[in-house]
């Protein structure tokens, strides 16, 4: 099936299976390899992507159902030359970042809730990571990450 979408901002169309799920067509359809595919089943998180601004586990939604719709990624965070998102910069400050599978999740659902919440207490930024396993850092470092970035971000 044929299916055009914006895709980080940039419009892209192709053919993909019907029963492709938007991870796979993201990754094997189009090359977009940040969001990661773990479990295949949305309980690590860590093939979030933003789809018409919602934050959703990419594995779980069908390719079809992104049809004439905006799909942000990890991959598209980066501004101009590269330059890395807040977020991105602030998980790398804080050494954050271990085998890295996790990290494209938790970088953009850290991003989705400081970008409606900048000032989102511990407990929140919390309950916005519950949904993404990390089995290396143990987290106090990724949450100095969000430290940082909440930093960084600060209007």
């Amino acid at each position: 099936m044929r299916l055009r979408m914006t895709v980080d901002g940039t419009i892209r169309e192709v053919d993909a299976w019907e029963g492709a799920s938007l991870l796979a067509m993201l990754r094997d359809d189009l090359a977009i390899t940040g969001p990661k595919n773990a479990c295949e089943e949305g309980e690590c998180g860590s093939c979030s992507v933003w789809l018409d601004g919602a934050l959703v586990c990419s594995c779980l939604v069908l390719a079809a159902q992104a049809h004439g719709r905006s799909v942000r990624t990890v991959s598209g965070l980066a501004g101009p030359a590269d330059e890395l998102h807040p977020v991105q910069r602030a998980f790398l400050d804080a050494g954050a970042v271990q085998c890295g599978f996790c990290t494209p999740g938790l970088v953009v659902a850290v991003t989705d809730l400081l970008e409606r919440e900048s000032d989102a207490s511990e407990l929140r930024v919390r309950e916005a990571l519950s949904g993404n396993l990390c089995r290396c850092t143990g987290y106090e470092r990724i949450l100095e990450a969000v430290r940082l970035a909440k930093v960084a971000m600060a209007p």
